[in-house]
């Protein structure tokens, strides 16, 4: 029998703490990938067209991101010149990631260091220090971005919301900024560097065209959703959709009885089809809510991190996200 809204609110009052039950979840999640790997041996990163990336030269720049969504975005952009590690692993939540003193000693071993700012990773920065590593070995790249409309975060509380790179265009700023900064640390390779920046940046034009064309044929009615938490203000300001509303306020922190009912009705008002999680959070509070609200539920986005193939590489996160939207809401 399907959970009434009396039902919900009072399961919710009786947890005790969401947050600790993903904290479970997303413990779980990174020893079934540590599994996995172990299971499989080292695989070479996967080219969009399937092929096996090459790997990288022996004189390569060492860069360590914080996830593996920019640690993507560098490897991409910087071919056979770059060798690149994440510190939070795939499907991992670099809002509340514990830093290790592994991460240190990854650190200490960098040419260059790429973290996104705003609020995302900013635990990195102690580490830096920590490792001995100067400032100049950091790329940010958020922060005084020329050409981005930076969008409020949650709660008007001054802050900015940090998820640029789900606006294709955005990111390929965030290439242009990380091309740049691999040519500054390895001026001999500033030709091979431009030419796999430019390689890149052309296939990120064409998706971002591709998901535009495709999110345009959606009814504009059908165009809005509401989310998990407040990370997709950036796709749907790129993409033509509305989000109607966010689920809780930030990962960890759970609605009031009183915001689920008035987003219950904000659903039903103006007319959402689906209601969007993400692949590293437990969906069934909010399979609840959308079966409350007689609306689809999607629980499989990925924003943050990457995951298992088609999601290990940021255009391949990029286009299931954009199919699963298109999918729900046509």
């Amino acid at each position: 029998m399907r959970a009434t809204l009396p039902g919900l609110i009072g399961r919710r009052i009786a947890l005790s703490s969401r947050g600790a039950r993903r904290r479970l979840i997303r413990v779980a999640g990174a020893a079934l990938a540590v599994i996995l790997v172990a299971g499989c041996g080292t695989r070479a990163p996967v080219a969009p067209g399937g092929s096996a990336a090459p790997s990288p030269a022996q004189d390569a720049v060492v860069v360590v991101a914080t996830t593996t969504v920019f640690a993507d975005l560098v490897r991409q952009a910087g071919g056979t010149a770059v060798r690149v590690t994440s510190l939070v692993r795939a499907g991992g939540d670099p809002h509340t990631y514990e830093p290790t003193p592994s991460d240190v000693r990854s650190l200490a071993g960098a040419d260059l260091v790429v973290m996104n700012g705003l609020g995302v990773d900013d635990w990195l920065k102690p580490l830096l220090a920590e490792a001995k590593r100067p400032v100049s070995a950091l790329v940010e790249l958020g922060p005084d971005q020329p050409g981005v409309t930076y969008l409020a975060g949650v709660g008007g509380t001054g802050s900015v919301n940090p998820h640029l790179w789900l606006n294709v265009a955005y990111a390929e700023l965030y290439v242009k900024r990380i091309v740049a900064a691999l040519q500054a640390a390895a001026p001999a390779k500033q030709a091979v560097l431009q030419a796999s920046g430019e390689a890149y940046l052309a296939r990120l034009a064409a998706l971002d065209t591709a998901i535009r064309a495709r999110i345009a044929t959606l009814p504009a009615a059908n165009r809005k959703l509401v989310s998990y938490h407040d990370a997709f203000p950036y796709f749907a300001a790129a993409y033509g959709l509305t989000i109607v509303g966010t689920v809780v306020p930030a990962p960890g922190q759970d609605p009031s009885a009183g915001q689920v009912i008035t987003l219950i009705r904000e659903i039903r008002a103006s007319g959402v089809k689906a209601i969007f999680s993400e692949a590293q959070f437990n969906p069934k509070v909010e399979q609840q809510l959308a079966a409350e609200a007689g609306v689809t539920m999607v629980s499989n986005l990925y924003n943050d991190a990457l995951g298992l193939p088609p999601v290990d590489t940021y255009e391949g996160m990029m286009r299931w996200n954009a199919d699963r939207v298109f999918e729900a809401l046509r």
